[in-house]
């Protein structure tokens, strides 16, 4: 996670510039999709500079976490232009959550997976930390179904791994686990190219 560390750090006072038109409509899809409502405790995890916060409602408490300190930065000078009075920031590694199990209704994990050396890791510590019958929202950019396509991202993901993300993230990161039930699936952003999962806690899995 040093790295990952050293290389948003680096984004951080220009990362809005870069990726905040063409990655908002997956945020601001995938809170609406989250339904959140008076009283539930959310996570994002991997909140960066905060440009999802623009989409969540007053009511509920909203704890972000990033590893970067000066994302952080970033999002705290949101925090303070949108007069928010709710959400609270810590320095954190998504895949070793400081929080006890079963502690949020509602988790946002955006763009995230594809960013992260372990991806999985990162999947159970969101289940963890997320009560039973909890909502998720993932946006990421997961490797292809096609193999031509599947073969091209394995090739550019050594070099896209320099700039802080990987291209062959696969799907069964989260489709794949017994705990965790896919109820929506949607293209979003840009030509489609990242996807939302809307996920949901499976009673009686925890």
């Amino acid at each position: 996670m040093e790295q990952v560390e050293r290389v948003y750090s680096h984004y951080a006072g220009f990362y809005d510039i870069l990726f905040d038109r063409v990655l908002d409509p997956g945020r601001k899809q995938a809170v609406e999709l989250l339904g959140l409502k008076e009283g539930d405790r959310v996570l994002e995890i991997g909140i960066g500079t905060g440009l999802s916060l623009q989409y969540f409602p007053s009511c509920g408490s909203i704890t972000g976490i990033d590893i970067s300190n000066a994302m952080l930065d970033e999002t705290e000078e949101k925090v303070s232009q949108l007069g928010l009075r709710n959400v609270e920031l810590y320095r954190m590694d998504a895949s070793r959550l400081d929080f006890p199990d079963d502690r949020f209704d509602k988790i946002l994990i955006p763009y995230v997976l594809s960013t992260v050396p372990h991806p999985r890791r990162v999947m159970d510590e969101a289940i963890r930390v997320a009560k039973p019958g909890a909502r998720i929202a993932i946006l990421n950019h997961f490797g292809s179904r096609f193999r031509l396509f599947r073969g091209v991202e394995k090739i550019l993901t050594p070099l896209t791994r320099r700039i802080g993300f990987r291209l062959d993230c696969p799907i069964s990161t989260v489709s794949c686990r017994g705990d965790l039930q896919i109820e929506r699936e949607r293209r979003v952003n840009l030509l489609g190219l990242w996807r939302l999962l809307l996920c949901r806690i499976r009673q009686g899995s925890k």
